[in-house]
């Protein structure tokens, strides 16, 4: 064989590697509702923290522990529980996205949260300016 069909093959087989790879790791934004049609599926849920009701966090107890309830962008509300430390400045987020599966219909486990902190401009102020 010639070296530029090994060549081929080789750039070919790589390619079709990586793109299995990506696609098996890639996971949807959803409601709460689709997570919990599909239990233990890995899903992205974008919402907002429900400051009516309380945060469960106790670094005494068990610093990998840390639980609030969330609102998704339909209204739907579920209890996230997530198991590790809880992210500095939490309560200030605007919006949270969490990766993770609906463990039934009333609780999601999260293996991430991402947060969208407020922004520190006011509005009409662009950076830079005072």
């Amino acid at each position: 064989m010639k070296i530029k069909y090994i060549i081929a093959i080789v750039l070919i087989a790589t390619a079709i590697g990586a793109i299995v790879s990506t696609y098996g790791d890639s996971s949807t934004y959803v409601a709460f509702d689709t997570a919990v049609e599909n239990i233990g599926s890995e899903y992205h849920v974008i919402g907002s923290l429900n400051r009516d009701k309380p945060l469960e966090y106790n670094p005494e107890k068990d610093a990998n522990h840390f639980s609030f309830y969330m609102q998704d962008s339909l209204g739907m509300e579920m209890k996230v529980i997530y198991h590790n430390t809880k992210p500095q400045d939490f309560e200030r987020s605007e919006k949270i996205v969490i990766v993770g599966k609906a463990l039934n219909k009333d609780e999601f486990e999260a293996s991430q949260i991402l947060l969208k902190c407020p922004s520190k401009y006011t509005e009409g102020q662009k950076p830079g300016e005072l």
